[in-house]
């Protein structure tokens, strides 16, 4: 079968949508059971067996597969049923309406990521319409709690059900949109994500009256300062091997602004002049790939203060941390303790909430060359490049267990970049319908020709 886009599941696959985003599965609380009882009645009726497992009440996940015979190896399709907080005052649709206006499918996940629980579970009725006999399992996945790190999701899974949840590859989130440059698309597959470390921090002073501050030591002014520390220190660069590759990528378009990035792939050193450069026109891009050449500290929250005419002894922040490939928690520490050192170390203390180095898998398999072979026979114009994700997915857990993963949700990129990166986890979500066709017709089009 030649590679076609399957308009005829349009229809389908955008009320699919629709339906999961009416579903409030925001977390926290998460209340994903709700998401996969409705994925499961779906599937059912496709003849699928569907298991529902809560890892606590409320925290559904959902399970099914096509069994294969085992002559090649397992491959799950991998996704989250649940979403980041909106404000409903801030957008200009109701987030969880899953409104479909102007050619887009509106409502929180819309991108990130009930678009791809969608796609997948699309992919998965029509191998069973189309009678797919696969060479070995497929199985779809829908969990809960990635946005908070996946310890009541996939890390439970692993952990309490592993035998349900093993594969030897995995399609999950974490990349597949493109980068339009010089009228074609580069197309990327995330093979690499950073390491999540989640730092708190506690600053101690010593309390007395807001009438005379000079009498006490305040922990609010001694943590403004380790946040404004750090909030603007920007560490060492460090150009590894795969931001190297997406670099030389996007840069042989040798157009504006991509053809900036050579000088980053000549002299690393000058990335930040460079990239100051480059944000003129292209923000989010140059922002993006400054956090990939670096440990990144992002302040998050500040908490201090128990009444307005007290100074506070004691405050706390929490600082979102991502550190690169080969460098370690230990690493993360002492650049964070160099950096505010002159605030006086004695009295801060240091607690990971979450810690992790970053995870990996290799891109020499016939899953990345099959992936890659089915996007140039969709675009034959395009180009491939491996990824680094700056933030995290469940991949994680499963490249612990021995799991090849790949972050891949085909979409072609059809708005201005720096628009479409603040839609992830920002106001008026959206996904256009056509990338849902063309989503469901490259992912469907991978799985049949990689199982059989």
């Amino acid at each position: 079968m030649c590679a076609r886009l399957l308009h005829e599941t349009e229809k389908e696959v955008t009320s699919l949508l629709s339906d999961l985003i009416r579903i409030d599965t925001t977390n926290p609380p998460g209340n994903e059971t709700l998401a996969a009882r409705f994925l499961a009645e779906t599937l059912t009726k496709e003849g699928l067996k569907c298991e529902v497992i809560e890892s606590g009440p409320g925290r559904g996940n959902i399970i099914t597969r096509i069994k294969g015979d085992d002559k090649k190896p397992s491959l799950m399709l991998l996704s989250h049923l649940d979403v980041v907080p909106a404000i409903e005052e801030e957008w200009s649709v109701h987030p969880f309406s899953g409104l479909v206006k102007g050619g887009f499918v509106w409502g929180r996940g819309a991108l990130d990521m009930k678009s791809f629980v969608a796609i997948e579970a699309m992919v998965m009725k029509l191998l069973v319409r189309n009678r797919v006999k696969p060479k070995g399992d497929i199985i779809f996945a829908a969990t809960a709690d990635e946005e908070r790190g996946g310890n009541s999701g996939v890390g439970w899974l692993v952990e309490n059900h592993p035998e349900k949840i093993k594969a030897d590859y995995v399609i999950n989130e974490g990349a597949g949109e493109s980068f339009p440059t010089n009228g074609k698309h580069v197309f990327t597959i995330q093979t690499v994500e950073k390491g999540v470390n989640w730092l708190r921090i506690r600053a101690k002073g010593s309390p007395g009256h807001g009438s005379i501050p000079g009498v006490a030591d305040n922990a609010v002014l001694r943590m403004a300062e380790v946040a404004r520390r750090l909030g603007t220190h920007r560490p060492e660069i460090v150009l590894v091997s795969i931001v190297k590759q997406f670099l030389k990528g996007l840069a042989e378009s040798k157009t504006a602004p991509w053809n900036l990035l050579n000088r980053i792939l000549e002299d690393p050193s000058k990335a930040d002049k460079v990239l100051d450069e480059m944000a003129k026109k292209e923000k989010s891009i140059a922002e993006l790939i400054r956090a990939m050449l670096r440990i990144t500290i992002a302040p998050t929250i500040i908490k201090g203060g128990v009444k307005e005419n007290i100074i506070p002894s004691e405050c706390e922040g929490v600082f979102d941390c991502r550190i690169l490939q080969g460098q370690t928690t230990d690493d993360l520490l002492n650049e964070v303790k160099a950096v505010i050192a002159g605030v006086d170390l004695t009295k801060l203390s240091f607690e990971f909430i979450e810690s992790g180095v970053a995870s990996e898998s290799r891109s020499d398999t016939p899953l990345y060359k099959m992936i890659e072979k089915t996007l140039k026979e969709f675009e034959p114009n395009c180009s491939v490049v491996p990824y680094m994700l700056t933030g995290g997915t469940d991949s994680k857990f499963l490249r612990d267990v021995g799991s090849i993963c790949y972050g891949f949700h085909p979409l072609k990129t059809d708005m201005p970049l720096n628009e479409f990166w603040k839609l992830v986890h920002g106001i008026d979500e959206r996904i256009s319908v056509q990338n849902l066709v063309f989503g469901v017709s490259v992912l469907y089009r991978v799985v049949e020709e990689f199982m059989t």
